[in-house]
């Protein structure tokens, strides 16, 4: 069997698996700016967090602009280049970010005593939840990975 026969076999993911992710990978960082905004000063626990949401969104739809665009001669490499920087950035600030939110688990949502104890409940629980979906995901992407290997070493 020839090399472009073998890439025909190889499954591609379902259409509506594919419409999904991206829906997803389009709100969340909309969702991570909002939250992050709304809720800037309510976590004196943990300061950052607010922060790093804000962050965190607006360097994931830069990420996502940079996939839509095309990918010519003349800008290829630029893109690539610039698409690796980014992607190496979101990397390091997600290791920051799970250093923030996982060394508080699980703060004093209640505003009645000691400032320094409390983070807002929806903040708090947001940024916590975005994490584990990264997690979730991550799993989900490398157990659908050793299936696809799987099937392509079976026949």
């Amino acid at each position: 069997m020839s090399e472009s026969e073998e890439r025909r076999h190889i499954r591609r993911p379902p259409a509506a698996i594919i419409v999904c992710a991206q829906v997803i990978m389009s709100i969340l960082p909309i969702a991570q700016l909002v939250v992050g905004a709304v809720y800037q000063k309510d976590c004196p626990r943990q300061p950052y967090i607010p922060i790093y949401l804000l962050v965190m969104g607006v360097f994931s739809l830069l990420t996502n602009m940079l996939s839509f665009l095309p990918c010519s001669a003349s800008f290829g490499n630029l893109v690539k280049t610039l698409s690796f920087f980014v992607s190496l950035f979101i990397f390091c600030w997600f290791i920051a970010g799970n250093v923030w939110i996982y060394s508080i688990y699980e703060p004093n949502y209640n505003n009645t005593g000691s400032m320094d104890t409390y983070c807002n409940k929806t903040l708090y629980l947001f940024a916590f939840w975005t994490n584990n979906l990264f997690y979730i995901l991550l799993g989900f992407s490398i157990l659908s990975s050793c299936c696809t290997c799987l099937q392509c070493a079976a026949g």
